[in-house]
């Protein structure tokens, strides 16, 4: 029994949990404040400024014909054009789409058939690729716009699409907190990429959480030096957490440690994103040249295990404050390190610290789903499969409903990472289920072997794989980047042979 009148709050909340309006109350009360900043040109926006420019292309796209519901695919490094489609697509109730800039021009035709674009936006250097992807597929985005780093011949430049449109607010369309507002397609590990389509509650609800759990507030200068194309770039420091909360955002064209530096000394950045890779690099470059970085009070790692050898570095050379993040592109945020646990517990993806999700390690079997109940051993030895229940994803994919079904049991998503974990919860990746190399019968998970050779100092990065063995079924081959050059391997084979997690069977032939 209800006392109050439920249909009419929930009306309220469908018409206004939108991520957009949050957006635009950060214009009205920090009008003045810098929102979003292009280091490639120096050039700085306040949020009233970054509204103009958005309710500009807004303009741009009713005329050209588009209605609410159609998609923007867009397939741009890291520009401010970047943040203008993402939030005007949302002023007019069309779906943003952002795409990796470095598809082949087949991936980036599959994913227009898939999607059928209204608008198609793309940097003027990946012309010819493009043209070739336009070849290629089926459907013909009815715009095509260029944003200019370069000469084009296809479509019309981003510039003159939006010349002399007006800067008021355009007219608000009729959607709700269930449309979809961003479309984020999967890398494809399993198969052809997946759209996952992200309504307004998984939008909001993901910038709360990483919010929350960095501890960010308006005052920081948030810089992700990845990609913001994918998850951990739209959804950790990129233009949804940061314009969402009022705080300003760095937009850098491409990765380079020695440009981020420079950026992050001239503009005072507060927290940086970025993978465990570019976090060495920075470093490297760090201990050469000694920027001025004080202003930096946290950084996020993800995308892989951060090495408590790594960690350490960034602690004594970054900034005391580490974090890393473990998720997935459906469900986004799942288990986090905090400061507090490094790097007594770098290694580890951490545990579930969120406020909408709940992480589960379950048993795996070949042929079936584990019920939601049979968890492993809390004991950091039984492999398990990692099953998440989150509201920051959709528990769908564009276009592909029987793909739901390979993924989701009784309201709980299947990630495919396998792992274990420990009493306090605590998890740490051992493989993918497609990753797991079978020796002589024996199940050998590569991510426990690349932590183990890593830890050598004078390597600087590892990666282990399987090969065809007629003996054993498979073999295990290490690849192995130097960090020193007078690593040897007899030197390494050495280490490896003494290093208590290896044991014979493991060892790389």
């Amino acid at each position: 029994m209800y006392t109050y009148d439920v249909e009419y709050f929930k009306r309220l909340f469908e018409k206004n949990f939108l991520y957009i309006r949050t957006f635009m109350r950060n214009v009205e009360r920090y009008k003045n404040k810098i929102a979003l900043i292009d280091a490639e040109k120096d050039k700085k926006w306040s949020y009233e400024a970054l509204n103009s420019e958005v309710n500009k292309f807004a303009h741009a796209l009713i005329e050209s014909g588009i209605k609410p519901g159609d998609v923007i695919v867009y397939q741009l490094m890291n520009l401010p054009e970047f943040a203008f489609i993402y939030l005007a697509s949302q002023k007019i109730g069309a779906i943003n789409c952002p795409i990796n800039y470095r598809l082949s021009p087949g991936e980036t035709a599959y994913i227009l058939d898939d999607s059928k674009p209204y608008v198609f936006i793309f940097q003027a250097s990946l012309g010819e690729k493009v043209k070739n992807a336009l070849e290629i597929a089926q459907h013909k985005p009815k715009v095509l716009i260029y944003v200019e780093d370069g000469k084009c011949d296809l479509g019309i430049s981003y510039t003159e699409f939006i010349k002399d449109k007006p800067l008021f607010e355009p007219p608000e369309p009729s959607y709700d907190a269930w449309a979809e507002v961003t479309r984020l397609y999967t890398s494809g590990t399993t198969g052809r990429p997946k759209g996952i389509p992200l309504n307004n509650v998984n939008e909001v609800l993901s910038c709360l959480d990483i919010i929350i759990y960095l501890g960010l507030n308006k005052e920081d200068i948030l810089f992700n030096l990845s990609p913001w194309f994918h998850r951990g770039g739209i959804h950790l420091g990129g233009p949804g957490p940061g314009l969402f909360l009022g705080a300003a955002i760095v937009a850098m064209k491409t990765f380079s440690p020695k440009r981020a530096l420079e950026i992050i000394e001239k503009y005072k950045v507060t927290f940086t994103v970025g993978v465990p890779s570019m976090y060495k690099l920075l470093i490297e470059e760090q201990k050469k040249f000694s920027y001025n970085i004080k202003s930096l009070r946290g950084a996020l790692s993800m995308g892989a295990p951060l090495d408590r050898s790594l960690c350490i570095e960034m602690k004594e050379i970054l900034t005391p404050n580490i974090f890393n993040a473990y998720g997935t592109s459906e469900t986004f945020l799942n288990t986090l390190l905090i400061p507090e646990d490094l790097p007594e517990k770098a290694g580890t993806a951490g545990r579930n610290i969120t406020f909408f999700a709940d992480v589960r390690v379950v048993k795996v079997y070949p042929d079936k789903f584990a019920e939601p109940e049979e968890l492993v051993e809390r004991n950091n030895q039984e492999v398990g499969e990692v099953i998440m229940r989150s509201l920051t994803g959709p528990y769908d994919y564009y276009n592909k409903p029987h793909e739901r079904a390979k993924r989701v049991y009784k309201d709980w998503f299947y990630c495919g990472d396998l792992a274990t974990w420990d009493e306090e919860g605590y998890l740490t990746i051992v493989s993918r289920k497609d990753d797991m190399i079978i020796v002589g019968g024996e199940n050998i998970y590569p991510v426990q072997i690349e932590e183990a050779i890593q830890e050598h100092p004078k390597v600087l990065q590892c990666a282990v794989v399987g090969v065809p063995d007629e003996l054993r079924g498979q073999a295990i081959v290490a690849y192995v980047v130097k960090k020193d050059e007078s690593l040897t391997l007899e030197e390494l084979k050495e280490f490896i042979s003494k290093h208590p997690m290896i044991p014979p069977h493991k060892r790389p032939r």
